[in-house]
């Protein structure tokens, strides 16, 4: 690692340590990444920002000839989403998304028996973010920090007064640089359920709903739902749903799951939860396939984070990078792609209050204006994703 960039300069010498302490060399710091874009002697880059900064900074990578690794989501919405892909292609850059259960051995061996008719036609896949999370509070806005560089911080965002309540990972429940759990957590199960059911596009229609239960909205700004159903149909009728439950709640399945998936087919159900994975035929009630590699990561409890490790993933990532071949990615960023624009069309349903048909094609609503207001934003110079990458 040769630098490390970041807009708040209080958090140097922590992560510059940490480095110096795995690999034995003390990179150098920036918080412009422009600066580190420039930087000739830098072949690749890893973008791990709050949601909106994801598809500019990958853009500006790809422009400079870099290959990045990105965070998930992909994407904060559809249309940046779109431009990366074609920034990746125009450009010649390996992007890979993070959605580290797709160099999960165990995840993998699941998809394969899914694909090969393991449970028969899967008709529907469930993805579960069942995590209870409190209220942060509220507070009046201020000054930045001396330490941090807010505007470039806000960067793609409509511009808007300094809060410490809207900054280190309390941008996760605000609408302008987050997406709420859906979109946090909620990408890793939406990429498992996509996956299983083994779509490359876009589905036909959307409707979600929820709410904020249990925070009093006067103590607290979240702006995001802390509970949230979502159903998505593709062209052919199967279906994805996708539940974020942010209060006190009970696991699922027989693998007690708070963070997975299930998929239901014509033959069976199929459980996955962390590394960890067992398939039911028809009524009964003992597992008749399941995981076959042991790991030092599978779930002792139901509050498992969603994707371990993820060594695999960068290691995947670097081969990529050697062989020079989009296809030995296993989450390209069209493939990243299309899982962030799930909990992306999610939440503009849930915003606009009715359900949304999409037009995959256009990827746009079908004579919805006002909805695909929602598809993009209004950014602020120079943080802008333009329409020609």
């Amino acid at each position: 690692m040769k630098t490390i960039c970041d807009v708040d300069e209080e958090l140097y010498s922590e992560r510059a340590k940490a480095v110096l302490d795995s690999i034995g060399t003390k990179p150098l710091t920036e918080w412009d990444m422009r600066r580190v874009f420039d930087d000739k002697e830098i072949h690749a880059v890893s973008i791990a920002t709050p949601n909106h900064w994801h598809a500019l900074a990958t853009i500006w990578a790809a422009q400079a000839g870099k290959h990045v690794y990105v965070e998930k989501p992909a994407c904060h919405n559809v249309f940046e989403g779109r431009k990366m892909v074609e920034a990746a292609r125009k450009y010649n850059v390996r992007v890979q998304v993070g959605t580290q259960n797709r160099s999960i051995a165990n995840v993998v061996e699941a998809i394969e028996f899914l694909h090969f008719g393991g449970i028969g036609e899967v008709y529907m896949a469930k993805g579960m973010c069942y995590k209870p999370r409190d209220s942060f509070g509220i507070s009046p806005d201020g000054m930045p920090p001396e330490t941090l560089h807010y505007d470039m911080w806000l960067g793609p965002a409509t511009w808007q007064p300094y809060n410490e309540k809207r900054g280190h990972y309390n941008w996760h429940w605000h609408w302008a640089t987050g997406g709420g759990d859906t979109a946090n957590q909620g990408p890793h199960q939406f990429d498992i359920a996509r996956w299983g059911l083994n779509k490359k596009e876009h589905p036909v229609s959307v409707y979600s709903t929820g709410g904020i239960f249990g925070i009093n909205p006067k103590e607290c700004s979240q702006e995001t739902p802390n509970t949230q159903t979502s159903v998505f149909n593709y062209a052919d009728g199967k279906i994805l749903e996708f539940e974020t439950r942010g209060r006190f709640t009970n696991a699922e399945a027989g693998l007690g799951i708070k963070i997975g998936n299930t998929f239901y087919g014509t033959d069976g159900y199929l459980e996955i939860n962390g590394s960890s994975w067992q398939a039911f035929r028809q009524r009964e009630n003992i597992p008749f396939a399941s995981s076959s590699r042991e790991s030092s990561e599978t779930p002792k409890d139901p509050t498992f984070r969603a994707a371990p490790g993820g060594t695999e993933h960068y290691a995947n990532f670097i081969d990529a990078i050697r062989s020079g071949n989009d296809y030995d990615l296993h989450c390209d960023i069209n493939e990243g792609f299309y899982s962030a624009a799930l909990p992306a069309l999610a939440n503009i349903s849930y915003r606009l209050k009715r359900e949304l048909s999409f037009v995959g094609a256009y990827e746009k609503f079908a004579n919805d204006p006002e909805a695909d207001m929602l598809l993009t934003r209004n950014y602020r110079k120079p943080y802008f994703v333009p329409d020609e990458v």
